[in-house]
């Protein structure tokens, strides 16, 4: 959606504006959220935080503003700092402070893991890459497919393909992705 687009909404009627740009940008914005709280926040925190960014952005187009052209990065702009104020807020809570001569520290125990969590961020990231390496839009079929659990039509609709060609390139792409993972085993 554009920013002219959004205007001329706006002036016909403003809760059909607020509502299209909902519809169009809601999965996005709490994909972002999502992402950024989900350690910390609970569901309802992320919900409060989704309507925060859309309660920010209808502020933020009015007819002073100085955005111009497509409103996706504004409105992604707007959900990542929001979600980081709202992921600050929540850290700040939780942190309690405990005397290292406190007796009880003695009993406190962790099931965190530092090597096991460094291996899976290593292997997360080579995964990543070699989803990367496919080139587009099979890297993007795949992310849509497994990071976002998007469905054939659904990832159609936003590449601009058939459900048809979106399932015969995810297949092929995950045999090459599962060739050149194995290659990596091999070394």
């Amino acid at each position: 959606m554009t920013r002219k687009y959004y205007t001329e909404l706006m002036r016909s009627s403003p809760h059909n504006a607020h509502k299209a740009l909902i519809d169009e940008y809601s999965n996005y914005v709490y994909t972002i959220v999502y992402n950024k709280l989900r350690s910390t926040a609970r569901h309802e925190d992320i919900e409060e935080c989704v309507s925060d960014v859309f309660a920010d952005v209808f502020l933020g187009l009015d007819e002073k503003s100085q955005h111009d052209g497509d409103l996706k990065g504004y409105i992604g702009t707007v959900a990542k700092r929001r979600a980081i104020d709202y992921y600050r807020r929540h850290k700040s809570r939780k942190i309690t402070q405990i005397s290292i001569d406190d007796d009880s520290l003695n009993g406190l125990t962790s099931d965190f893991n530092v090597e096991s969590e460094v291996i899976e961020g290593e292997t997360q990231q080579i995964i990543l890459d070699k989803i990367r390496s496919l080139g587009e839009p099979d890297s993007l079929i795949i992310i849509y497919k497994f990071y976002y659990n998007k469905s054939s039509v659904e990832t159609a609709e936003l590449l601009s393909m058939k459900s048809s060609a979106v399932r015969m390139r995810a297949s092929r792409a995950l045999k090459r992705l599962k060739e050149s993972l194995a290659e990596i085993l091999r070394e």
